[in-house]
């Protein structure tokens, strides 16, 4: 799946993902490939990139923001956000 953060400054991350787990408002939660269409609320906390099925991950810190799920693209709109 394709996996897009950007904040209103900038583009953080763009390119083919196994999955991201997000901090949502509800608890965390994950998107894989071939999710189903998904809009949700991010509240602050750890957004970890899976770039595939092994442990290889890259993690940011955000600061809030919005997820939408259509079209196997993921697409994360947030306030802010700092690589770990």
């Amino acid at each position: 799946m394709t996996l897009e953060i950007l904040t209103p400054e900038k583009k953080i991350f763009s390119g083919d993902v196994y999955g991201v787990q997000l901090p949502g408002i509800n608890g965390l939660f994950e998107v894989l490939d071939k999710h189903a269409p998904l809009v949700s609320a991010l509240k602050e906390g750890k957004l970890k990139i899976l770039k595939d099925k092994t442990s290889n991950t890259v993690s940011y810190s955000i600061h809030g923001g919005f997820v939408e799920v259509l079209n196997n693209k993921t697409t994360v709109l947030v306030e802010g956000a700092d690589e770990l």
